[in-house]
């Protein structure tokens, strides 16, 4: 059974703030472990090895826009651990 969990957070920040958001996001990546929250709600992630990853960028009169996706499935192993099985003798 899948569990649905979203987080979502906008705000205005300066570029200082957004690299030290981004500098977090990669020590995450480096650890295997996301951790995302703000008010009181939380979602972790566990990334795996190999991800999915696209960047798209546009200019458009005086707008900008740049957008990162970074996607994968989560794998049959890490969903085994999470669950809580123990097979001993």
């Amino acid at each position: 059974m899948s569990q649905d969990e979203q987080f979502e957070h906008e705000s205005l920040q300066d570029a200082d703030s957004i690299a030290q958001y981004l500098g977090a996001l990669i020590e995450g990546f480096r650890n295997g472990r996301i951790s995302l929250s703000s008010d009181g709600h939380e979602l972790m992630l566990t990334p795996d090895p190999l991800v999915q990853f696209s960047i798209k960028a546009r200019k458009k009169g005086n707008k900008n826009k740049l957008s990162l996706k970074i996607q994968w499935k989560d794998s049959k192993l890490k969903k085994g651990r999470e669950s809580g099985i123990k097979i001993g003798i």
